[in-house]
């Protein structure tokens, strides 16, 4: 049997006292050590201290700014799982959150089903084994190794997950893929819940990609996924 410390460590930074209190306890019956934190100054101090494994961050916080708070918390445990939970449903919020560095959002009310399964599907998600080469689409160039990308030489600076999908579509540039495959390859074979992370995090990638000419455009194809067409494509 593992020892308590091997078990993930979750801190909750949430000033509500009722949910606060829920979410320890949900968690540590769960298996996994957690501590709550009511302020953001409180559970930024708990993370580093403690490096956390999981953080759980309510963005509507007394003391910090939730979305400065996102970045500290990247910028410090780049390795960290970082969810959003928000009553703040508008994509503007969600898409400043996710470009925060976080990796997942839930809005509130939510279910504790679903967030316990969420967090269960990014802790077991491994990372991809890089496959080895560039991939050149107009101006933009991946470094698949390096996990590098470029615009005409200049650095792109992407999400982790903005990253892992924009490599899927380039991969398979000119080519469907299903809303279903890209949750799979990107996030988690057995995802459970809402799938508009896959949408907030589209959005976000479009938008890093739309004042550059000679670079790929990512079409939406209704009730099927996306497509990653080359600049040189007229899309259909």
């Amino acid at each position: 049997m593992s020892n308590a410390v091997d078990r993930p460590l979750v801190v909750v930074v949430e000033d509500d006292d009722t949910i606060g209190r829920l979410l320890e306890r949900a968690l540590r019956s769960n298996g996994y050590r957690a501590q709550w934190y009511p302020t953001g100054t409180a559970g930024l101090a708990g993370a580093r201290r403690d490096r956390a494994d999981v953080v759980l961050l309510d963005l509507g916080l007394p003391d910090l700014d939730g979305t400065e708070l996102a970045r500290r918390l990247r910028s410090e445990l780049p390795d960290l799982l970082l969810v959003i939970l928000t009553a703040r449903s508008d994509e503007i919020d969600i898409v400043s959150g996710l470009d925060a560095g976080a990796d997942d959002y839930l809005v509130k009310p939510f279910s504790l089903t679903v967030l316990l399964a969420r967090i269960r599907a990014h802790l077991r998600r491994s990372p991809t084994p890089a496959t080895t080469g560039m991939i050149a689409l107009g101006d933009l160039t991946i470094d698949t190794a390096a996990r590098r990308c470029t615009i005409a030489g200049d650095d792109l600076i992407l999400r982790t997950k903005e990253y892992e999908l924009l490599e899927t579509l380039a991969l398979n540039a000119g080519s469907a893929i299903s809303r279903d495959d890209l949750m799979a390859k990107v996030w988690d074979i057995n995802w459970f819940g809402s799938t508009k992370t896959l949408d907030v995090t589209i959005a976000s990638l479009r938008h890093r990609l739309s004042s550059r000419a000679a670079v790929p455009t990512i079409t939406t194809l209704r009730g099927h996924g996306y497509r990653l067409d080359p600049p040189d494509q007229e899309a259909c």
